[in-house]
């Protein structure tokens, strides 16, 4: 199979029938040794959590297949820790799409003389940044997506509204565990013109709570996995 790209946690390889074979690693973005899926660098390793987050991400877009909603996703091995995903292109150089439930993190770094942390927002709020670990991930908005060329309006309206969706399957199907869904990150990319989820659903793109308590990704995706 021909390389085709080196991620921090995944690597992606092309395949003869035209698809595309993401193989999940046990590399973890964090710290000095801790695991902080905010971090834009590798900071540790675990054993392991490569084969995890592809189970929990196999389950999700499972879910989301169920619900009538097109994905990437065609087949996984999960002890080989691979996933078949259809080919898409990327919007720009990669664009990140954040729904947030719950104000919190980098929404109340910017907006905390408006809001306090953990204020329900109600009906979800959606926004994007470009993937761009030298300028910190810039917000972009709707407007600025279409005067840039990176995208219509009426991609990103489709995207604004899967991404609703998906966020009430994965909110929904944690709220059946217990857990409270705050706030989640997705990627998006198109196929044939079409948008489409793309990438991964794993624990380390969303922050959970329990019981008032922020859950950790390693954690979380023990909770998904072995219900």
């Amino acid at each position: 199979m021909e390389k085709i790209y080196t991620g921090k946690t995944k690597d992606v390889y092309k395949l003869e029938n035209g698809n595309v074979l993401l193989k999940f690693k046990d590399d973890c973005t964090g710290k000095d040794g801790v695991f902080d899926p905010g971090e834009n660098t590798v900071g540790l390793t675990i054993e392991g959590i490569g084969k995890a987050n592809l189970k929990s991400s196999v389950y999700y877009f499972e879910l989301l297949k169920k619900a009538g909603i097109k994905t990437h996703y065609v087949s996984a091995d999960i002890e080989n820790a691979t996933m078949e995903v259809l080919p898409a292109t990327v919007f720009g150089h990669g664009l990140e799409v954040i729904c947030r439930l719950v104000a919190t993190g980098s929404f109340i770094r910017r907006y905390g003389e408006y809001i306090a942390d953990g204020t329900k927002l109600e009906g979800g709020y959606v926004e994007c940044t470009f993937k761009n670990d030298a300028k910190g991930d810039p917000l972009v908005t709707a407007e600025g997506l279409a005067a840039l060329g990176v995208m219509s309006g009426e991609m990103f309206d489709s995207m604004k509204e899967q991404t609703l969706k998906i966020t009430k399957v994965v909110a929904d199907d944690l709220k059946s565990i217990g857990l409270d869904l705050w706030d989640i990150k997705f990627e998006f990319g198109y196929n044939n013109g079409e948008v489409i989820l793309i990438d991964e659903i794993a624990s380390g793109n969303m922050r959970v709570y329990k019981d008032g308590k922020i859950v950790d990704p390693v954690e979380l995706t023990k909770l998904i996995n072995n219900r």
